[in-house]
């Protein structure tokens, strides 16, 4: 039996950091406001020169070095974003391209905020069949382009970034490391509720994100709870088992209000929201890399990735790291 495991790790975040007070210069909003609703104080923007497919591949070159590989060993990237370089080919293909990978398998993933989740539910599905043995998936977004930064309620939540792990398939005898479960849905349903208003069939042209952010909040602490039990019941597990929770990044208030209803110490949730703002499929790979980097992660502990956007989707995946 196969399990995939995360040998590495890596994040990208673009060169300008921009301050809430930055934002309440051009827009009717406070740093006072902005933190106490959502808890974010910076979020990074791309420049022109920085896309989507460049931020990944910043991602993916950290995490193939933390995994102590040269990018020819892998064989299967699966990106996943909302924000891709173009409609097509898929920004996984210029991440292969950039790399100097002359051939494997490489495609994008659209699940918005829970990409990156349904990318790694890919990526380990792939591994288990034994056809594929070593997989980059990276979550990468540049939502400062389908922005209307007229509108307070939602330019202040977002910013660019990208994170990346490298997956190895290996034998579960081993060490018992890697995917232990993943659990993943979507309810079209909700599409009104957090959409872009846009898109190749429809307009013509790109759009601008639109959101009904309390019904969103609603929905994201009962789907993301619930979600998070049931992988941990795939599992085998219960919520005291966990070391550590990697929450989608989208606001202070709802990983606070998350954790209280399974009953999780807070310590135990991983905060990067403040430094960075809501990157979408980037967050949670982003906050990953950052708790391994800082010695917070460690071999052997249980981990929790989860996340929730338009669509809606939603999903988690547990992991003995």
């Amino acid at each position: 039996m196969i399990r995939a495991v995360v040998t590495g790790t890596g994040s990208a975040l673009p060169a300008r950091r921009v301050s809430n007070a930055e934002l309440a210069a051009q827009v009717d909003t406070s740093d006072e406001w902005i933190v106490e609703r959502t808890g974010i104080r910076f979020r990074h923007i791309a420049a022109p020169d920085e896309t989507t497919g460049s931020l990944a591949t910043d991602a993916a070159r950290r995490a193939i070095e933390a995994a102590g590989l040269s990018p020819t060993d892998i064989d299967l990237i699966v990106l996943a974003t909302a924000t891709p370089d173009q409609t097509f080919p898929a920004t996984a293909t210029k991440v292969q391209a950039a790399l100097g990978i002359l051939d494997c398998v490489a495609f994008d993933v659209a699940a918005v905020c829970s990409g990156f989740l349904y990318a790694v539910q890919v990526a380990d599905s792939m591994l288990r069949t034994g056809v594929h043995r070593r997989a980059l998936v990276i979550g990468a977004e540049t939502f400062s382009r389908i922005l209307d930064w007229e509108d307070r309620t939602t330019c202040v939540l977002f910013g660019d970034g990208a994170g990346a792990i490298v997956l190895e398939g290996r034998g579960v005898e081993q060490d018992g490391r890697g995917i232990l479960a993943t659990k993943l849905h979507a309810d079209g349903r909700y599409n009104d509720l957090l959409y872009v208003d846009g898109g190749p069939s429809t307009t013509g042209t790109v759009g601008k994100l639109r959101m009904k952010g309390r019904e969103v909040f609603r929905h994201a602490v009962t789907n993301l709870a619930a979600v998070m039990t049931e992988s941990l019941a795939l599992a085998g597990l219960e919520s005291s088992d966990v070391d550590w929770v990697v929450p989608h990044q989208a606001n202070a208030r709802i990983l606070d209000a998350t954790a209280r209803k399974l009953g999780l110490a807070p310590e135990k949730v991983i905060v990067t929201v403040d430094r960075h703002a809501n990157t979408s499929a980037a967050s949670v790979p982003l906050a990953l890399d950052v708790a391994v980097r800082d010695g917070r992660v460690k071999q052997d502990d249980i981990v929790v990735l989860e996340a929730m956007g338009g669509g809606f989707t939603w999903g988690a995946a547990v992991i003995r790291f």
